[in-house]
Parts: C-alpha cells; sequence; structure tokens
C-alpha cells in the first residue's frame, strides 16, 4: 500500500492558462491514481486545485475549483468511488515554485493529490 500511496501522491496534473481540462497527457497518469485507488479501497484522496498568481482571488478560487473537479469526474468515470474522494480549491494560495515568470506561473496551475486516510 505505501507504494500505491507513493504513486497517487506523486503526480500532478498542469493546465494551461485560465483552463482546467485534462490534458490527453494526463490521462494515463489519472488512469493508473484510478485502479489503484479501486484496488485500495481504503485509500482517501483530496484533489487539490491551485491557480497561479495571476487574476482576483475571487476568480482563482473558481478556477481551483473547476481544476480540482475535472480531476475528480474523471476519476470517477473510470470507476473510482466518490466517497474516496473530495476536492478543495486553493486559488493562488499555495504556490508551488514563487516567481513571477511563465516558467513559475506553469508549476502553480495543477491539480495535487493527498492522501488523507489509508
Amino acid at each position: 500500500m505505501r507504494a500505491a500511496i507513493q504513486q497517487i501522491t506523486d503526480a500532478r496534473v498542469y493546465f494551461a492558462f485560465d483552463k482546467f481540462d485534462i490534458k490527453p497527457e494526463y490521462k494515463e497518469m489519472l488512469k493508473t491514481k484510478a485502479d489503484l485507488l479501486k484496488k485500495y479501497s481504503s485509500i482517501r484522496v483530496r484533489i487539490e486545485g491551485n491557480c497561479d498568481e495571476r487574476g482576483t482571488q475571487e476568480y482563482n478560487l473558481a478556477l481551483g475549483e473547476r481544476r480540482a473537479r475535472a480531476s475528480y469526474e474523471y476519476m470517477v468515470t473510470l470507476g473510482v468511488n466518490p466517497s474516496q474522494l473530495e476536492m478543495i480549491s486553493y486559488g493562488k494560495e499555495n504556490p508551488a515554485v514563487q516567481g513571477n515568470s511563465e516558467a513559475a506561473w506553469s508549476k502553480n496551475r495543477r491539480d495535487d493529490f493527498r492522501v488523507i486516510a489509508h
């Protein structure tokens, strides 16, 4: 189970500016997470939607929620029990990288996956 938890939490989904659709390159990674959650039904995960620093706090909270929901809904369509997932938006309040450049912003537009129970 330890390896499964590591695999669930390590990989992030990144988003384009002002977007919340899951890019094709992240679908296989989400399928792997979904398969692990189906195998280990005691694992619960919080999907954390994040944004870069541009935009208002209110706008980014809403966008972060749409990003978290996109991953949530995709994993549910793959067969994950919805009771294993929860969502939260941090908007721009939880940057992975500091900085005012596209390189930094692109790392902050993401979904993180935190195991909250196992």
